[in-house]
């Protein structure tokens, strides 16, 4: 148990951190910006480190300078919260050859489902149902007509590497393939730094259900309940409710699949299918 978790975040996230932390008798640390000096997240911090700068990039995004409050501190742990070093397994690494620990996915399982065709395959070989789609990405409209053709429209042309609504245009017939596809590799080459980009079934009016998922261990996984993030905004959650006000029935299934994903990825050393 650690005594005392840096949290690299700021807002909301950062405050239930902390709120944690305390009923668990941890010690939390916060960082903040010129702007969030007076911010709640400094405020319930047992201390905080201020990160000279106004920008992201200069402030929450300065991995080097989250490491060194983190060591002044006497934190042991760095917690990133959601959004900035959450999803980057390089901020992961970092951290641990800082001897830090990462409150987090270590940075193999983050590199798994960060790329959304490597987790397309390992829920296919965990024998999870998926949409319909591609298992690689594609490199031209060719893959896109030929796959309308198999499955109908609308399809959703998705970047591999994206997320939050990001690098995904849909083509609702033939007409529209050649610039949704266009559309998506410039964006995602502008958003995340490659341009790939793979197919799905595009679904008009879904649900969007997750579930929470804790790896203590290699084989242990185990989810620990579901939230409906349903209502959106060009892609992106606007709010998230839990537990799930409605298709509750699916919930248990959803978390054996997720489950058995998390569970495969750890049974191989490098997270591959």
């Amino acid at each position: 148990m650690f005594s005392k978790i840096l949290i690299a975040n700021r807002g909301e996230i950062a405050v239930r951190i902390a709120r944690t932390c305390r009923e668990l008798g941890v010690a939390s640390v916060a960082v903040y910006s010129d702007p969030d000096a007076g911010s709640r997240h400094v405020a319930v911090a047992n201390e905080a480190v201020h990160l000279p700068g106004v920008a992201a990039t200069d402030t929450y995004l300065n991995l080097e300078a989250v490491i060194e409050a983190a060591r002044s501190t006497g934190a042991q742990a760095i917690h990133p919260g959601y959004g900035f070093f959450s999803e980057r397994a390089d901020a992961a690494e970092a951290v641990t050859r800082a001897r830090i620990a990462w409150v987090g996915p270590p940075p193999d399982a983050t590199r798994a489902v960060g790329d959304k065709v490597r987790a397309r395959q390992l829920a296919t070989a965990a024998g999870v149902s998926v949409v319909p789609g591609t298992l690689e990405a594609i490199t031209d409209t060719d893959e896109v007509y030929a796959f309308g053709e198999e499955h109908g429209y609308p399809i959703a042309i998705k970047a591999a590497g994206g997320g939050g609504g990001r690098g995904l245009r849909v083509a609702t017939s033939a007409g529209d393939v050649v610039s949704a596809f266009e559309s998506a590799v410039r964006e995602a080459q502008a958003y995340f730094g490659h341009s790939e980009v793979y197919l799905e079934r595009y679904l008009d009016r879904p649900k969007h259900i997750e579930v929470q998922i804790l790896s203590p261990g290699p084989g242990h996984s185990m989810w620990l309940g579901a939230r409906d993030c349903s209502l959106q905004r060009r892609h992106q959650k606007l709010l998230e409710e839990t537990p799930p006000p409605r298709h509750t029935d699916v919930v248990p299934a959803m978390g054996e699949a997720a489950v058995a994903v998390a569970n495969r990825r750890q049974a191989s050393p490098t997270g591959s299918p």
